[in-house]
């Protein structure tokens, strides 16, 4: 059986291990993945595949960049002469992203079955566009399997629970598996000019890389005020769209208790999860990772990502105004360890074993 893994994001990168790495020991199964480009810097792209020990992909499309139309439709027309060539029995794809959708149209106009993991994750906005790409995704997939109850539930009411699996969230076991390998304090933070910088023992985590909050000054100041305002340092890697905007506020000293890297790769990121005092985000992953690390969360949006995760003050949102994100850093959260909304850390294996019987 001949599955193609599509991917183009770090969060798809993480998935798409833990997976992977069940699919090299079944002879049954081969993979071919594809990398479409979508994230192209090292340190959001390649680092993943050597630190996750993910094969190197059979392709690289090297598509990123232009409007959302300009790279779904140049992926489109890629996808179709790589699926035409290697003529694969099952697509999989992970989330949400534009190479998630660009996979999906491709594979389903020529009559490949797509497996959507990530499935039926609902903002209830069109205007989020990574919404559009879940739900069109979803409804052209012949197997959809969500990763929560109330993903679950979504599908039920499109009409889509005939085709739908729980199976759990695979980045939770990347977290455990990954997890283990975490070096405490020794990963290398390296500022924008490649110099090491020094971890200190006491720190915040953010990482802020959505258009609505890094579009203008006025709204990432906000969030950088509210950082600043902390009683230790903040580590914020800062995505490369954002490095020279972020550069230029912070160029007049006005947050000293910001220590800005370059981006990190997933275990350095696990790393600093775990040992932070709290963390703040726009990440639809790392508000899960924090919520498996039991760290405090503020998410910085306008939607609910992961309402599983909105319990006991673990994960709250917050505009994009700094009095307010840091009252809500302030309130405290309460830790139920028998509430498992993510399952049992076995999701790998219901993935692989569902798609062999499909």
């Amino acid at each position: 059986m001949k599955i193609a893994t599509v991917v183009g994001a770090r969060p798809q990168f993480i998935k798409a291990a833990v997976v992977s790495r069940l699919f090299r020991t079944d002879p049954d199964v081969d993979e071919l993945l594809i990398h479409t480009g979508q994230h192209f810097d090292y340190n959001m792209s390649e680092v993943f595949f050597e630190e996750l020990d993910i094969p190197k992909p059979a392709y690289n499309l090297g598509i990123s960049g232009g409007s959302h139309a300009q790279m779904i439709s140049r992926m489109v027309v890629a996808l179709e002469e790589v699926f035409l060539k290697e003529k694969p029995d099952k697509l999989l794809v992970y989330g949400d992203t534009n190479s998630t959708l660009a996979a999906a149209l491709t594979a389903v106009k020529l009559h490949i079955p797509v497996c959507h993991v990530e499935a039926g994750n609902r903002f209830g906005s069109l205007d989020n566009p990574e919404e559009v790409n879940r739900i069109c995704t979803d409804h052209v997939s012949s197997m959809l399997m969500p990763c929560t109850e109330s993903a679950l539930r979504f599908l039920q009411q499109e009409g889509l629970g005939g085709r739908s699996h729980l199976v759990g969230d695979p980045m939770f076991d990347a977290f455990l598996f990954y997890g283990e390998k975490c070096g405490g304090n020794s990963e290398v933070l390296l500022d924008f000019e490649g110099k090491r910088l020094k971890r200190p023992e006491r720190y915040y985590y953010l990482t802020c890389h959505r258009q609505e909050n890094t579009a203008t000054d006025e709204k990432i100041t906000e969030i950088l005020r509210a950082m600043n305002e902390l009683p230790f340092p903040t580590i914020y890697p800062v995505h490369p769209r954002n490095r020279e905007r972020v550069s230029r506020i912070c160029a007049d000293g006005r947050f000293p208790k910001l220590i800005l890297t370059q981006p990190v790769g997933y275990l350095t990121s696990i790393s600093l999860v775990k040992g932070a005092e709290k963390i703040v985000t726009d990440s639809g992953g790392l508000q899960r990772e924090a919520f498996f690390a039991e760290k405090q969360c503020v998410t910085v949006f306008d939607l609910i990502v992961w309402p599983e995760t909105m319990v006991d003050n673990r994960n709250q949102l917050s505009a994009a105004e700094h009095t307010e994100i840091l009252k809500k850093l302030s309130e405290k959260q309460t830790v139920d360890p028998s509430y498992k909304p993510f399952g049992d850390g076995k999701s790998a294996e219901k993935i692989a074993g569902l798609l062999k019987r499909y």
